[in-house]
């Protein structure tokens, strides 16, 4: 007897720093199976439709956020004021606010073109007096978005008062510390396997450490950073992740660990802008890299990002040691900076 196929029409977007999409479709798609249908990837999302608990969304790690698509077949947003579709949007809007603690929401907040407008205006009160939370601003907990749709409009609804890539690890931010949805990507980038020794140079606050960590077990976690600040920072969001790994205070440049000993490397080279100078980096890039490849063994995955393209293009290309396998370019607030998949010859 055959079964009739599953009707998908519960529909979501998953927001992805653009340029990372292949592998956000394709985490929904491990994590998922036949309970979902991909319906579109473009730049900086990917829309699908999913019947399952939307709780079981926010395990995923290579996305920014997820929302909840809601599509009101009306011809202007004051349409949505009537009581059947405000009605259906307080319903969703409360769905979304059980997926988390009570506690963590208190504002709310539209983004739309005209959102100073009478009717939008309107409706922020109309949501405000029946939610109990108070209009805020771009950080709002509970966030929504109304645009154009072909059936009219549509409003996406965040599924969490955060977005996924604020980790509830971070406890510690430092600055120019790296995307958390981005850093899940270069950790497996570098293929990672249980019996890796894996070394994050320039550690920072661990972010690369920590998602290295949430991953596949590794025989052992090595971060590194010349600053004691930046290890502090590392420690606490670690304790925070209840994780373990080692960390070193020691300069990048001069390792002490012995000449091949690491399986798989990661890093966030300083951009020259809010970390570093370009100056700096001139002098910084070549010895990473020669150090870099002292201690990995043969066939090592190095996997790096930086903005400054131009810089480690170069040295690259006259790298005897170094081969590029990939090359990602990614957008991230504002800024395009590269992450390069490198193999040691």
């Amino acid at each position: 007897m055959s079964h009739p196929k599953q009707q998908f029409t519960t529909l979501y977007e998953a927001e992805v720093a653009p340029g990372l999409e292949p592998y956000a479709r394709d985490e929904i798609k491990r994590l998922f199976g036949g309970e979902i249908a991909i319906r579109y990837v473009g730049a900086g999302g990917v829309r699908f439709a999913f019947e399952g608990k939307p709780g079981a969304l926010l395990r995923l790690q290579t996305v920014i956020a997820v929302y909840r698509i809601l599509d009101f077949p009306v011809p202007r947003p004051k349409a949505l004021l009537g009581h059947e579709h405000f009605s259906r949007l307080l319903r969703e809007i409360n769905a979304v606010r059980v997926l988390s603690p009570r506690t963590d929401y208190d504002t709310f907040y539209i983004s739309a073109a005209g959102s100073e407008s009478a009717i939008m205006t309107r409706l922020k009160a109309e949501i405000a007096a029946q939610t109990g939370l108070s209009a805020g601003t771009e950080k709002g907990d509970l966030w929504m978005r109304l645009r154009r749709s072909k059936q009219g409009w549509e409003i996406l609804l965040r599924l969490t008062a955060r977005p996924l890539a604020t980790r509830a690890w971070r406890v510690c931010n430092f600055e120019g510390a790296l995307n958390a949805s981005v850093a899940h990507v270069m950790t497996q980038l570098t293929e990672p396997d249980e019996h890796d020794v894996f070394l994050n140079l320039l550690c920072g606050s661990g972010s690369l450490l920590i998602e290295r960590l949430f991953s596949v077990p590794a025989q052992q976690i090595i971060g590194c950073d010349i600053n004691p600040a930046a290890l502090d920072c590392a420690r606490a969001n670690l304790a925070a992740a209840h994780r373990n790994a080692v960390l070193l205070h020691t300069d990048a440049r001069q390792l002490p660990l012995p000449d091949n000993s690491i399986d798989a490397l990661c890093a966030d080279f300083p951009f020259g802008q809010l970390v570093g100078t370009h100056a700096e980096n001139l002098v910084l890039y070549p010895a990473l890299l020669q150090e870099a490849a002292r201690v990995a063994r043969p066939n090592a995955h190095f996997v790096l990002i930086t903005h400054e393209v131009r810089l480690i293009e170069s040295l690259l290309y006259a790298s005897t040691v170094w081969q590029p396998q990939n090359v990602l370019r990614v957008s991230l607030g504002g800024l395009h900076p590269r992450i390069y998949v490198l193999r040691k010859r």
